[in-house]
């Protein structure tokens, strides 16, 4: 068994666009620069920003973040997207998820310009991927790509079972599994919350790709042996013995699951941190206008 560790891929990752940047800045040439946009004070959201900007910062970006108050109107939201879609210094732009109630998060997507959308949400970026044309791709389904790539695990010809269908990532998980590429080529199996005796299922995967937001939902009788397992869930589970009084559990129950596996990725430090490095990658083919 070989753990996948995402941590030093992102910051392997993170050097090759450092050298990168460093290129373009001899060269004369544009940095790139990414903002975030922030609503509200949501705790685990205001982490996950602060470590955009850092990368931001480790790599040679500029970046910005913009904070707005919760009670923001949807109307405004939309008001300060576009002002973004408008700077022509500002070469993408996240809206970090969740939002407040009271604003529909479709149109806050849709908003936002299908050239700065370095998140891949937008529908004119997923077109694109599904046709397999230059495109933002969503962060964390490229990010498992990455490290399946970099860690030369074979995918062509193998059976592949994803389990959740949400649009960030279950969804566009399967495409980019059965795309005619590599990593791709398998053969795509899409299980969710309806699916008929899941356990079947997945025991077949020579990949098993896990992103259905259940906290340690597969456990080691779902799995066959030898498998390479992704798990890309992450939930706080309140623990009083442990030093921040919570742990990071994936939908994978690690300690079980674990030892049957070829492959498998931790929680943290497996797919969360690659999240951050494709969004990188992403901002800078923003800067070398991958639509043109």
């Amino acid at each position: 068994m070989k753990i996948i560790d995402g941590k030093s891929t992102s910051l392997e990752i993170q050097q090759e666009l450092y050298d990168q940047v460093l290129l373009i800045k001899e060269n004369g040439g544009k940095v790139p620069h990414l903002a975030a946009v922030l609503v509200g004070n949501d705790g685990a959201s205001q982490t996950y920003v602060n470590a955009k900007v850092k990368a931001c910062q480790r790599v040679g970006f500029e970046s910005s973040l913009i904070q707005l108050e919760t009670s923001i109107s949807e109307k405004d939201l939309l008001a300060e997207i576009q002002k973004l879609n408008d700077n022509n210094d500002i070469d993408g732009f996240i809206v970090q998820l969740p939002l407040p109630n009271h604003i529909d998060e479709s149109k806050v997507t849709l908003a936002i310009s299908p050239k700065k959308d370095v998140d891949g949400f937008h529908p004119q970026n997923v077109g694109r991927m599904n046709l397999g044309l230059p495109t933002y791709l969503p962060a964390t389904p490229n990010g498992v790509m990455e490290l399946l790539k970099r860690y030369e695990i074979e995918t062509s010809g193998k059976n592949c079972v994803v389990v959740g269908r949400s649009h960030i990532v279950g969804s566009p998980m399967s495409i980019l599994m059965s795309k005619k590429d590599n990593p791709g080529n398998a053969t795509v199996t899409l299980v969710h919350s309806r699916t008929k005796d899941v356990k079947s299922i997945t025991k077949q995967a020579d990949i098993l790709i896990v992103a259905l937001g259940v906290p340690e939902f597969i456990t080691a009788d779902m799995v066959k042996e030898g498998a390479v397992v992704i798990d890309v869930g992450i939930h706080r589970i309140d623990d009083p013995s442990a030093k921040r009084g919570f742990r990071l559990k994936g939908d994978v129950k690690f300690d079980e699951v674990a030892p049957k596996c070829s492959f498998i990725t931790p929680v943290p430090g497996g797919v969360g941190p690659m999240t951050i490095a494709s969004l990188l990658m992403n901002t800078l083919k923003a800067v070398k206008n991958i639509y043109e």
